[in-house]
């Protein structure tokens, strides 16, 4: 694993590259061990529903976590035909913590990122696929643009993202002025991508 850091006034922020997007520490393998287990045949005894949020609640329960001394992380993301990539880079985020709060773009945010013919799936249907995967605990939605407001809302330990974005460019777009947030960037999964899936699907 190899870690990079930089300094930006309160900020801490890291860039963290892991061997396939699995868990790398002792401590995330565990969280991901605690979250598979109590299930029979790997499905977990809550049903998936129950893990999605109102944002009030979300930040209710990253609240009440971080008191009992887990450390949250937060994603964010269209999750529009869930894929490989996505579960990896998923676990990658939930094995750098205690617990892992996805937040879903809304199908309206959807559409003027990704255009009118997308989502392909409702945001309903993306949040209950991804409640359903062992490696996250909640998920919530948000309609802005960037998920700034509903960090500065939630306030967890670590903000964990892939993609383009720089970490310099991901604090300036997304993060609360301030804010004790770390910043992780997320490996890219090479080869997968959910517009060449859309494309395939297509021809």
């Amino acid at each position: 694993m190899t870690v990079s850091a930089l300094s930006a006034g309160p900020l801490r922020l890291k860039s963290v590259e892991s061997s396939g997007g699995y868990p790398t520490s002792a401590r995330g393998r565990e969280g991901l061990m605690r979250a598979h287990s109590g299930s029979a045949g790997g499905c977990p005894k809550r049903r998936a529903r129950d893990a999605i949020l109102t944002r009030r609640e979300a930040a209710r329960r990253v609240r009440l976590a971080r008191r009992r001394g887990e450390r949250v992380v937060f994603t964010s993301g269209c999750f529009d035909l869930l894929h490989v990539g996505h579960l990896r880079s998923l676990e990658e985020a939930r094995s750098l913590g205690d617990r892992l709060l996805v937040a879903v773009n809304r199908d309206a945010t959807v559409r003027r990122l990704k255009g009118a013919d997308r989502p392909i799936l409702r945001e309903a249907q993306r949040a209950e696929m991804l409640a359903g995967l062992a490696c996250v605990d909640w998920v919530t939605f948000f309609a802005e643009a960037t998920p700034r407001a509903l960090l500065g809302q939630v306030m967890p330990d670590i903000y964990a993202k892939g993609g383009d974005w720089s970490l310099r460019e991901l604090c300036a777009r997304d993060l609360p002025v301030g804010a004790p947030i770390e910043v992780h960037r997320l490996r890219q999964i090479p080869g997968v991508r959910t517009t060449s899936l859309v494309e395939k699907i297509r021809r």
